[in-house]
């Protein structure tokens, strides 16, 4: 068949994978001008490692990984009052995500067709095929298209319905961004959390450098879609009286070139699949960062796509059906353990 992927980061391209060893033609289309470069680093827990075997990448990803070693539990002051294991934040395995994309790419770009700067903006469909509208290049004609283009997914929004009737927000927002290490973190992380304020800061590759996370209390996740100078000012204004280091964190967020902000949300739909369009990872059920479960799933939701249309190649239908009603109650658990991560931070 000739498929249509939306979206490049982790599901994308990794069902992008499994569908052109299964002999189909897949095109990759990413509204980014180039591989992303942002985000924190993304764990694996469980089957996924079943995943990263079967695409010969595993020994490749652990070669990447963060090392960490345990995080520091801080009171208001900044002492340290307590330590979580490594596992907690960072899985089985723990890998900066730029580098999971990148590996993804790399083994698939040979065989795959990627139109990076561009995006859908019409779906048509009827028994035949899909009808797409990009943004950029001409429209064309596809046996499925797969929306893998995360929470805020222009194929659900076409196909499925507005983003607020999918999206539930867990009362957690937060700006991300690289800083000069100033705790002298070495493989460790450090979390300090007061009421509706959490900051996590840890350090792995690079020994001058600490990712940081400052999240506080939220009430929407529209703040996602302002531009960065609200969300900055918003972040200031939230995280206002923190004490502590925040300040100095605070002046580095504008300084920083990888600035990231996200809120903790989820997507819950009655279906995954519309005819002959079906949503995989962040964009059909997202369970939120605060899971620690959004890669494992994105990449087990591929394979199990591609599984489930393999074995009914000539049923779109049938495959969908049984890609959801095997992959939901993983889901479910996954979404269930990130509303109580949520509540932990505060939220």
């Amino acid at each position: 068949m000739k498929v249509l992927i939306s979206g490049a980061s982790v599901a994308g391209p990794a069902l992008a994978f499994f569908l052109h060893r299964d002999g189909h033609e897949v095109t990759v289309v990413e509204r980014a001008p180039t591989l992303r470069d942002s985000g924190y680093a993304v764990d694996f827990r469980g089957a996924a490692f079943e995943v990263l075997e079967d695409m010969g990448i595993l020994a490749e990803v652990r070669g990447h990984a963060t090392g960490m070693r345990g995080t520091d539990l801080l009171d208001a002051d900044g002492n340290r009052a307590g330590e979580l294991p490594a596992e907690v934040f960072a899985g089985e395995l723990e890998v900066p995500k730029r580098e999971l994309t990148r590996i993804l790419y790399g083994r698939t770009a040979d065989a795959v067709r990627y139109v990076f700067d561009d995006s859908i903006n019409a779906v048509e469909q009827d028994a035949d095929g899909v009808r797409v509208g990009f943004e950029r290049a001409a429209a064309d004609t596809f046996d499925l298209v797969v929306g893998a283009d995360g929470v805020y997914s222009v194929v659900r929004r076409l196909v499925f319905g507005p983003h607020d009737e999918a999206i539930r927000h867990l009362g957690l927002s937060g700006a991300g961004f690289s800083a000069p290490n100033r705790l002298g973190l070495d493989h460790r992380g450090a979390l300090r959390q007061t009421p509706g304020q959490a900051v996590y800061l840890f350090s792995a590759a690079d020994p001058e450098r600490m990712s940081v996370s400052l999240s506080f209390a939220s009430d929407s996740p529209r703040l996602d879609l302002l531009d960065r100078a609200e969300q900055e000012r918003i972040t200031r204004e939230r995280m206002a009286g923190a004490g502590w280091i925040v300040p100095r964190l605070l002046d580095d967020m504008s300084a920083a070139t990888d600035f990231y902000f996200s809120s903790a949300c989820q997507v819950h739909l009655d279906r995954w699949s519309e005819g002959r369009v079906v949503l995989l990872g962040d964009a059909g059920y997202c369970a939120a960062p605060t899971s620690g479960m959004g890669t494992s799933q994105a990449l087990i939701g591929a394979r199990t796509l591609a599984r489930r249309l393999a074995e009914s190649p000539d049923d779109h239908t049938k495959a969908f059906t049984a890609y959801e009603q095997e992959l939901r109650p993983y889901v479910t658990e996954n979404q269930e353990t990130g509303q109580e991560g949520a509540r932990a931070f505060g939220a």
